[in-house]
Protein backbone atom coordinates (compact mmCIF):
# COMPACT_ATOMS: atom_id res chain seq x y z
CA UNK A 1 0.00 0.00 0.00
CA UNK A 2 0.75 3.78 -0.80
CA UNK A 3 2.04 5.73 2.26
CA UNK A 4 -0.47 8.19 1.67
CA UNK A 5 -3.13 5.36 2.66
CA UNK A 6 -1.51 4.67 5.45
CA UNK A 7 -1.84 8.31 6.36
CA UNK A 8 -5.40 7.82 5.70
CA UNK A 9 -5.72 5.36 7.93
CA UNK A 10 -4.28 6.49 10.67
CA UNK A 11 -5.77 9.61 10.36
CA UNK A 12 -9.07 8.07 10.50
CA UNK A 13 -8.23 5.68 13.56
CA UNK A 14 -7.10 8.89 15.59
CA UNK A 15 -9.44 11.45 15.19
CA UNK A 16 -12.63 8.69 15.15
CA UNK A 17 -10.78 7.49 18.80
CA UNK A 18 -10.06 10.87 19.87
CA UNK A 19 -14.25 12.14 18.77
CA UNK A 20 -15.58 9.23 20.58
CA UNK A 21 -13.60 9.60 24.14
CA UNK A 22 -14.32 13.20 23.83
CA UNK A 23 -17.77 12.84 23.62
CA UNK A 24 -18.29 10.30 26.34
CA UNK A 25 -16.14 12.35 28.30
CA UNK A 26 -18.12 15.30 27.67
CA UNK A 27 -21.57 13.69 28.13
CA UNK A 28 -20.15 12.01 31.18
CA UNK A 29 -19.01 15.22 33.05
CA UNK A 30 -20.90 17.65 31.19
CA UNK A 31 -24.68 16.35 32.49
CA UNK A 32 -23.73 18.19 35.64
CA UNK A 33 -23.45 21.56 34.64
CA UNK A 34 -26.54 21.04 31.85
CA UNK A 35 -28.61 19.68 35.75
CA UNK A 36 -27.45 23.46 36.54
CA UNK A 37 -28.29 24.67 33.37
CA UNK A 38 -31.82 23.45 33.10
CA UNK A 39 -32.99 23.10 36.23
CA UNK A 40 -34.65 19.68 35.04
CA UNK A 41 -32.81 15.74 34.92
CA UNK A 42 -35.01 14.74 32.16
CA UNK A 43 -34.31 17.74 30.14
CA UNK A 44 -30.59 17.90 31.03
CA UNK A 45 -30.25 14.46 29.73
CA UNK A 46 -32.26 15.11 26.47
CA UNK A 47 -29.89 17.66 25.67
CA UNK A 48 -27.04 16.07 26.73
CA UNK A 49 -28.05 13.00 24.19
CA UNK A 50 -28.55 15.86 21.55
CA UNK A 51 -25.33 17.44 22.01
CA UNK A 52 -23.43 14.19 21.94
CA UNK A 53 -25.04 13.20 18.51
CA UNK A 54 -24.47 17.04 16.96
CA UNK A 55 -20.94 16.63 18.35
CA UNK A 56 -20.73 13.19 16.28
CA UNK A 57 -22.05 14.68 13.46
CA UNK A 58 -20.02 17.69 12.86
CA UNK A 59 -16.81 16.49 14.18
CA UNK A 60 -16.82 13.08 12.00
CA UNK A 61 -18.20 15.33 8.99
CA UNK A 62 -15.23 17.83 9.61
CA UNK A 63 -13.13 14.59 9.82
CA UNK A 64 -13.79 13.47 6.30
CA UNK A 65 -14.05 16.48 4.43
CA UNK A 66 -10.50 17.11 5.99
CA UNK A 67 -8.91 13.90 5.26
CA UNK A 68 -7.63 14.51 1.42
CA UNK A 69 -4.40 15.45 0.73
CA UNK A 70 -3.87 17.41 -2.64
CA UNK A 71 -0.04 17.56 -1.86
CA UNK A 72 2.06 14.35 -3.15
CA UNK A 73 2.97 12.22 0.22
CA UNK A 74 6.30 10.02 -0.34
CA UNK A 75 8.07 9.55 2.95
CA UNK A 76 7.03 8.75 6.16
CA UNK A 77 7.88 11.62 7.78
CA UNK A 78 5.79 13.80 5.10
CA UNK A 79 3.26 11.59 6.11
CA UNK A 80 4.02 11.62 9.36
CA UNK A 81 3.88 15.70 9.35
CA UNK A 82 0.42 15.67 7.06
CA UNK A 83 -0.97 13.31 9.36
CA UNK A 84 -0.10 15.77 12.74
CA UNK A 85 -1.44 18.70 11.14
CA UNK A 86 -4.64 16.90 10.37
CA UNK A 87 -5.02 15.69 13.63
CA UNK A 88 -4.19 19.26 15.60
CA UNK A 89 -6.91 20.66 12.74
CA UNK A 90 -9.67 18.09 14.53
CA UNK A 91 -8.53 18.92 18.16
CA UNK A 92 -8.99 22.62 17.21
CA UNK A 93 -12.50 22.04 15.90
CA UNK A 94 -13.13 19.98 19.14
CA UNK A 95 -12.22 22.71 21.07
CA UNK A 96 -14.12 25.32 19.49
CA UNK A 97 -16.99 23.05 19.53
CA UNK A 98 -16.65 22.30 23.23
CA UNK A 99 -15.87 25.88 24.29
CA UNK A 100 -19.02 27.21 21.74
CA UNK A 101 -21.48 24.67 23.43
CA UNK A 102 -20.25 25.93 27.15
CA UNK A 103 -20.60 29.52 26.11
CA UNK A 104 -23.84 29.67 24.84
CA UNK A 105 -25.04 26.91 27.33
CA UNK A 106 -23.72 29.43 30.16
CA UNK A 107 -25.56 32.49 28.44
CA UNK A 108 -28.58 30.45 28.51
CA UNK A 109 -28.03 29.76 32.47
CA UNK A 110 -27.60 33.42 32.72
CA UNK A 111 -30.68 34.27 31.28
CA UNK A 112 -32.81 32.03 32.91
CA UNK A 113 -31.67 32.64 36.76
CA UNK A 114 -32.00 36.38 35.31
CA UNK A 115 -35.58 35.42 34.83
CA UNK A 116 -35.90 33.67 38.17
CA UNK A 117 -35.09 36.82 40.10
CA UNK A 118 -37.23 38.79 38.33
CA UNK A 119 -40.27 37.18 39.21
CA UNK A 120 -39.86 37.39 42.73
CA UNK A 121 -40.31 40.57 43.07
CA UNK A 122 -38.53 42.64 46.94
CA UNK A 123 -40.90 42.71 49.53
CA UNK A 124 -43.27 46.02 49.89
CA UNK A 125 -41.91 48.39 52.89
CA UNK A 126 -43.61 47.72 56.22
CA UNK A 127 -43.37 51.73 56.95
CA UNK A 128 -41.17 54.15 57.23
CA UNK A 129 -38.05 54.74 59.12
CA UNK A 130 -38.10 58.81 61.03
CA UNK A 131 -35.74 61.09 59.31
CA UNK A 132 -32.07 60.44 60.99
CA UNK A 133 -29.95 63.01 61.90
CA UNK A 134 -27.56 64.93 59.35
CA UNK A 135 -27.49 68.35 57.38
CA UNK A 136 -30.28 71.25 58.03
CA UNK A 137 -31.56 73.73 55.16
CA UNK A 138 -29.23 76.29 55.77
CA UNK A 139 -32.55 78.92 55.90
CA UNK A 140 -35.30 77.52 57.52
CA UNK A 141 -38.63 77.83 56.71
CA UNK A 142 -40.72 80.63 58.20
CA UNK A 143 -42.22 79.80 61.45
CA UNK A 144 -46.02 79.92 61.15
CA UNK A 145 -48.55 79.64 64.77
CA UNK A 146 -48.54 76.38 66.57
CA UNK A 147 -50.96 74.41 67.05
CA UNK A 148 -54.02 75.73 68.92
CA UNK A 149 -52.96 79.47 68.44
CA UNK A 150 -54.97 81.95 65.72
CA UNK A 151 -53.28 83.08 62.62
CA UNK A 152 -52.22 86.75 63.51
CA UNK A 153 -54.96 89.29 61.41
CA UNK A 154 -53.58 90.69 57.73
CA UNK A 155 -52.48 94.36 58.11
CA UNK A 156 -55.02 96.79 56.47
Amino acid sequence: MDVKVWMYLAYLAVSIGLTVWVARALARNGLVFLEDVFADKRLADAVNSLLVVGFYLLNLGYVTVAMKESSPVGTTSQALEQLSMKVGWVLLVLGALHFFNVFALGRYRRGRLRQQAAAHPPLAPVGYLPPQGGARPAHPAPAGPTPGQTPPAPPR
